[in-house]
């Protein structure tokens, strides 16, 4: 099961989603897709807690409000967390998280830590996880189908671009092909025109 939840505070609205326990947690870190950004409270046991971008944004783009709606429903799914005051979370790039064979179900390490973020939390603001809260949908996604579909878009999108950029390189070509030509006509009109004049008659008399 998963939960999904609606960040309302700025339009077009985001997602956010998280497993319900750290075995589902498993599932989303293996299906994840590169517009994802995964939060956690640092150093204490949470939920991990996923954000889905638009196509073309990056950890850079997203909105200071829709930042503290991820950082708040993070914090409120931490047993220990929930009841503590100025707490850390981290968030990165789903690309950056790294699970090996080694590491326990749910734990997770980071390629580069410089890519890591932190977010400060100061306390609980209940109005904001009570208008998340509601927005909350239980659902039993096929995680795996829904990867395979969004990678397959992408793919057909990158075979139609190189297709049109092909398209055009054929265009251009095809253009340049033509002004040579055209360049080269007019040339050689030149040069029978000279040609003409050279061996014409500039005499007046007339049989």
């Amino acid at each position: 099961m998963v939960f999904y939840f609606t960040s309302a505070v700025v339009n077009p609205p985001y997602t956010i989603y998280m497993g319900k326990d750290k075995y589902e947690n498993e599932d989303l870190i293996k299906y994840g897709w590169p517009e994802d950004i995964w939060f956690h409270v640092d150093k204490l046991s949470s939920a991990h807690v996923y954000l889905r971008l638009p196509k073309g944004q990056t950890i850079h783009d997203i909105p200071p409000d829709v930042l503290m709606d991820c950082a708040q429903l993070v914090k409120n799914n931490s047993i220990q967390g929930c009841k503590m005051n100025n707490i850390n979370v981290v968030y990165t790039p789903w690309a950056n998280l790294k699970k090996t064979g080694d590491m326990d179900v749910g734990q997770i390490g980071f390629h580069r830590h410089k890519e890591v973020k932190i977010v400060a939390v100061e306390k609980k603001i209940n109005e904001m996880v009570n208008r998340l809260e509601k927005t909350k949908e239980e659902r039993f996604p096929d995680l795996a189908a829904e990867k395979e579909a969004r990678d397959r878009e992408e793919r057909n999108e990158k075979k139609a671009q190189l297709q049109e950029q092909k398209r055009r390189e054929k265009d251009e070509q095809k253009r340049r092909k033509e002004m040579e030509e055209l360049k080269s006509y007019s040339s050689l009109m030149r040069d029978e025109n000279m040609k003409t004049n050279e061996d014409g008659y500039d005499s007046d008399d007339f049989m």
